[in-house]
């Protein structure tokens, strides 16, 4: 048992290193058609925050 819980820790660990780079983004977005905002949520690399924000 205690190898097992051992391996899970160390695969975690690398898992969560790589969750370091993802950002949630929420835009808000103007419907033309009512005007009404609407959010649009995304999970994106954090180097590419800028490009999914200004992109209509």
């Amino acid at each position: 048992m205690a190898k097992q819980a051992k391996t899970a820790i160390k695969k975690d660990a690398k898992a969560a290193a790589e969750a370091k780079v993802w950002t949630k983004v929420v835009k808000a977005v103007r419907s033309p058609k009512s005007g009404a905002y609407t959010f649009k949520e995304a999970i994106i690399h954090k180097d590419k925050v800028q490009e999914y924000i200004n992109q209509k």
